[in-house]
């Protein structure tokens, strides 16, 4: 799925910038007094975008301009959510896992993420786990998400993270450090009727 996604992303991304390109070479050529194709909007160099007639058939339409200042609010409101969906950084793929020898070897994030997950699972307490790794390959963090029981005093599961899981993971990594931002939340049960 995750792969599905950044091709589809990469293919929208090449497409809009073909077409951008396209049409503003095609401006530039046109304006710099290259002769304008047939299939061109204007007639050539000293051509206007809108002509008076056009700029002026809808003045008096009061619904005119705030259905164009709407549909433009919203497209760039599209391409800045693009953006920023295309520049976040979402996890990180691959971790410099250091072997001792001099050397180094790549471990994929997501199994890091698993390993961290299951093993925070298995603590006295916690429902479930959710790790997510951020930062560089040489320098990860983590965010760690624990649902605990409401039995559980959140000091002594915090404790049990870093003193047990965090650790054996940075020590097996060969990490310096291994920054983490944890946030805690206790289940919510239902009340049950007994009878």
């Amino acid at each position: 799925m995750r792969a599905v996604r950044r091709t589809l992303n990469r293919v929208l991304i090449g497409l809009v910038g073909l077409v951008l390109l396209a049409l503003g070479g095609s401006v530039l050529a046109i304006g710099l007094g290259a002769p304008a194709p047939s299939w061109w909007l204007h007639d050539g160099r000293h051509d206007v975008l809108l002509d008076e007639s056009e700029r002026t058939r809808w003045r008096d339409a009061g619904w005119w301009w705030p259905v164009i200042i709407a549909a433009l609010a919203v497209l760039v409101l599209l391409c800045l959510w693009w953006l920023v969906a295309v520049v976040r950084r979402r996890r990180l793929a691959e971790v410099l896992v250091d072997t001792g020898d001099g050397e180094g070897a790549l471990l994929r994030g997501q199994a890091l993420e698993h390993a961290l997950a299951e093993d925070a699972d298995h603590l006295d307490g916690v429902q479930q786990a959710d790790v997510r790794l951020t930062g560089r390959r040489t320098t990860p963090r983590t965010r760690v998400g624990l649902r605990l029981e409401p039995h559980v005093d959140p000091g002594t599961a915090l404790d049990d993270l870093t003193t047990g899981v965090l650790a054996r993971t940075r020590d097996s990594a060969g990490l310096a450090a291994l920054p983490t931002e944890v946030r805690l939340r206790a289940v919510k049960h239902r009340a049950e009727r007994v009878s």
